[in-house]
């Protein structure tokens, strides 16, 4: 480049020969008039500078262009985004390192609002104020007063289940990049061995699975499907060197993964010594198996049976019970998928009384009802399949929805296992035989927000809580994730709480053909989503890249639960009465004492089971008209003076 006509426009516009020339009379490190203007470089015209074609480079004389903010798609929903622009931008065209500003924003936390800028650079939170010193080629968002709050956690899903060979239609790639589509940015699967697997083994499994395809990160709990000792010898293995904190047991599904109560009983106790939440899944198995036969007897073979052989009062009764256990063995409790009304008042009655106990609604139970389960369309009707079942009552959902807003119930999860209708018409015959589960992980933010934030039942911090805060502290995830505080991930959305959208399966980010919220409109939407650092949600565009996700592995004994938990241990601890020893006179008994023997595992009837030994039976009646007796072979006993009853002697009548 010999003379200056040849040289790229870029650089034509730089020094002595610019027309906004550099003031020399403030140093090096004066700003340029129209430095801070939104701009960005076109590198095509720079081809000159990389040895390209010089004439090229004149013919795309276009420097600078405005960045296209995302009002376009809305005009309430006006986010600015700029890069880093002119010399800052080339120092950092080899910089890997994640910078961005958030400024202007609303910072909303579970405790508190205010208003500050956020700077994060390599996927933490680095700075919050005003006025924040940054370093150069920083993408800057003008948030202009939006909310910005933490990522949202999903607390349950079921990516890429497997289910008698078959797999749930959303995978950890299509699950987690729908979750971020809805403003979620980490979610924890459910690991979930076969029968006859361990539970290492399948834990690698799925992580295997989501390593290679989430978009966001992640974590898992690891369902407890038999037991025996191998299993707590695994459990301990999983929470020392796997970062496992949270495992899951069924009081339902009779003969694959149900467990007794004696079991339940006998895993609570690990759990606790192991410093881990136990989660239940709450239904009483045996009633539902006896409720399936008798209403497959009458003939009914539709979606409609599987909610009426899963009526409220067996997710209310069980829900009670893994109470009780848990009260027995001082286990912290966490009931999954919260659905009907009873058992929500269950849960918030025990908490009144002092349990260490937390439920969780799901997207479905908060967003929709169980009406539809006499659609004539028996696809419509299958898609609403899951256990426990949604509550034909119309108002459950906004029981919950209150419930959750009061501090009844604190978490919510989506349950998100999606089945196509091919894949449910195994049970076209039978609904037994139809994969459970429902969608939710893209709209639950937004249900959340549409049917308890905007009917004023909560505020924005609550918001958080529910959807975010509480179930980092639960799993011993907080501050890293559920904040935004220095230090914490740079998870983050900018949340459009008067968005107007319609939630539909034309648009959703799902591999299933159906959305169960199928027409329902809902106010409240992100308007960018920031996971690790990086934007992952852009003017309603997704940028996700598969395998980006990072395991998050979780400590054991978090604060949030086991404070309370190691004060009533202390309280707890059982004395007996000191006293002498009893030295008096003991009856004569006949027979052989009764003695405590661990549960029968046959299904017989215990009317049914004969005893080894001839004893007495103590519910027939010893008398015969005839005069004689069944004891009449038995010796009589001499008769024996009582010296001193074990009351002591009486002041009324002398027994000496």
């Amino acid at each position: 480049m010999s003379s200056t006509q040849d040289a790229p426009s870029f650089f034509k516009n730089m020094g002595s020969g610019s027309p906004k020339p550099r003031q020399k009379f403030c140093g090096m490190f004066c700003p340029v008039e129209g430095s801070t203007d939104n701009k960005t470089l076109d590198f095509g015209s720079l081809t000159g500078g990389r040895g390209g074609d010089v004439a090229g480079a004149r013919n795309t004389n276009r420097v600078i262009a405005q960045q296209r903010d995302i009002s376009t798609l809305d005009r309430g929903r006006k986010v600015e985004i700029r890069s880093g622009s002119g010399k800052e931008a080339l120092q950092n065209l080899n910089d890997q390192s994640d910078r961005m500003l958030i400024k202007g924003g609303r910072i909303v936390n579970d405790d508190q609002s205010f208003c500050a800028d956020i700077y994060m650079e390599d996927g933490v939170i680095k700075q919050i104020g005003e006025n924040l010193i940054v370093p150069g080629g920083v993408r800057t968002i003008d948030a202009h007063g939006r909310m910005v709050l933490p990522g949202g956690i999903d607390v349950h899903t079921r990516f890429q289940m497997p289910d008698r060979g078959m797999t749930a239609a959303d995978d950890f790639y299509q699950g987690t990049r729908a979750a971020l589509a809805g403003g979620t940015t980490m979610i924890i699967d459910h690991v979930v061995p076969e029968p006859g697997m361990s539970l290492l083994t399948a834990f690698e499994q799925w992580r295997e699975w989501a390593d290679s395809k989430s978009c966001c990160d992640y974590s898992l709990h690891v369902d407890v499907t038999e037991w025996h000792k191998g299993v707590q010898e695994e459990m301990e293995a999983l929470v020392k060197d796997h970062g496992v904190n949270s495992f899951l047991v069924y009081m339902a599904y009779k003969d694959v993964f149900q467990l007794s109560d004696s079991q339940i009983y006998e895993v609570l106790s690990v759990i606790r010594d192991l410093g881990a939440v136990a989660q239940v899944h709450a239904e009483n198995g045996d009633i539902i198996a006896e409720e399936q036969r008798r209403i497959l007897d009458l003939g009914i073979t539709g979606p409609e049976g599987h909610v009426l052989s899963r009526p409220e009062e067996v997710e209310a009764e069980a829900v009670n019970r893994s109470v009780t256990i848990a009260n027995q063995t001082n286990c912290p409790l966490y009931i999954t998928k919260v659905m009907s009304k009873s058992a929500a008042d269950i849960i918030a009655l025990a908490r009144k009384k002092g349990s260490v106990v937390y439920g969780e609604p799901i997207s479905a139970s908060l967003g929709t009802d169980g009406s539809h389960y006499w659609s004539k369309n028996w696809a419509k009707a299958a898609a609403f399949v899951t256990s426990p079942p949604l509550s034909p009552d119309p108002t459950t959902s906004d029981y919950l929805n209150s419930l959750l807003s009061c501090g009844d119930l604190q978490v919510t999860g989506s349950a998100h296992c999606t089945f196509n209708t091919a894949q449910r018409a195994v049970g076209k015959d039978c609904f037994t035989l139809i994969p459970e589960g429902t969608n939710g992980t893209e709209e639950r933010l937004s249900l959340v927000w549409d049917k308890a934030v905007v009917t004023g039942k909560m505020d924005e911090n609550q918001f958080v809580a529910v959807t975010s805060t509480n179930a980092a502290k639960i799993f011993n995830l907080y501050p890293r994730k559920g904040r935004i505080a220095v230090g914490s991930d740079a998870d983050l959305v900018i949340w459009d709480p008067d968005c107007v959208k319609t939630i539909s399966a034309k648009n959703h980010n799902l591999a299933v053909e159906y959305n169960i919220f199928e027409g329902t409109e809902v106010r409240g939407a992100p308007l960018v989503v920031i996971s690790q650092g990086k934007m992952v949600l852009e003017e309603g565009t997704l940028h996700t890249v598969e395998g980006t996700g990072r395991y998050i592995p979780r400590k054991p004994f978090p604060d949030y639960v086991y404070k309370r938990i190691k004060a009533r241990s202390r309280l707890a601890e059982l004395r007996g009465v000191p006293r002498g020893l009893y030295d008096g006179p003991v009856c004569e008994v006949s027979g052989t004492p009764k003695t405590m023997t661990p549960a029968s595992s046959t299904k017989t009837s215990p009317a049914k089971q004969q005893s080894g030994q001839s004893l007495r039976n103590l519910h027939q009646s010893g008398f015969s008209l005839s005069g004689a007796q069944v004891d009449d072979n038995i010796p009589r006993r001499t008769t024996q003076r009582i010296v001193a009853p074990p009351g002591g002697r009486a002041n009324i009548t002398n027994l000496g």
